[in-house]
């Protein structure tokens, strides 16, 4: 096993393992990032037919909640029946006919990674790998000694990309 001497050497020798134990958990995240920046788009979705019994008489405020449709807006009722962009609504009988766009079972999941709330069982794992994060940030600049060209360099890159991030979320 490595040894600890310093500071520097127990950052080294923790960035590297941590790194590896990360590494499974970085790759989901990252791809499940980029499939969220799609999520507008129907980008990897698919065509999911629903034929649900709903409680009758829904206004269009609860008829939206129940089928979770995003922007949900109802463009006519006849006879009992509303209609809207993805299907219908029987108000007296309840029954909904209608079609969804959605995620794949696995990247649906994984995409849940980045919405978990603090009382969902995913929470403890983002702010795990939140703190990883963190931790991988402080700890790299213990790699190479303070005053090495390499070192000077990655300080003005570090600089440069905290300035681009601040920018790039402001603007």
């Amino acid at each position: 096993m490595d040894r600890i001497k310093d500071t520097r050497s127990f950052m080294r020798i923790v960035h590297r393992y941590l790194g590896y134990l990360m590494a499974g958990i970085m790759a989901v995240y990252s791809i499940s990032g980029v499939i969220l920046v799609y999520r507008d788009t129907d980008f990897l979705k698919r065509e999911n037919h629903y034929e649900k019994i709903f409680d009758k008489n829904l206004t269009e405020k609860q008829l939206g909640e129940e089928t979770k449709i995003k922007n949900f807006e109802i463009t006519k009722i006849d006879n009992g029946i509303a209609y809207f962009k993805e299907g219908t609504y029987n108000s007296l009988t309840g029954k909904a006919d209608y079609t969804k766009k959605e995620l794949p079972f696995v990247w649906d999941k994984m995409t849940k990674l980045h919405k978990a709330k603090s009382a969902q069982a995913l929470s403890p794992l983002n702010t795990f790998f939140g703190v990883c994060l963190l931790f991988f940030v402080i700890s790299s600049f213990w790699m190479f000694p303070p005053k090495s060209k390499v070192f000077r360099r990655g300080m003005i890159f570090a600089a440069i990309g905290f300035v681009l991030a601040l920018l790039l979320t402001f603007v």
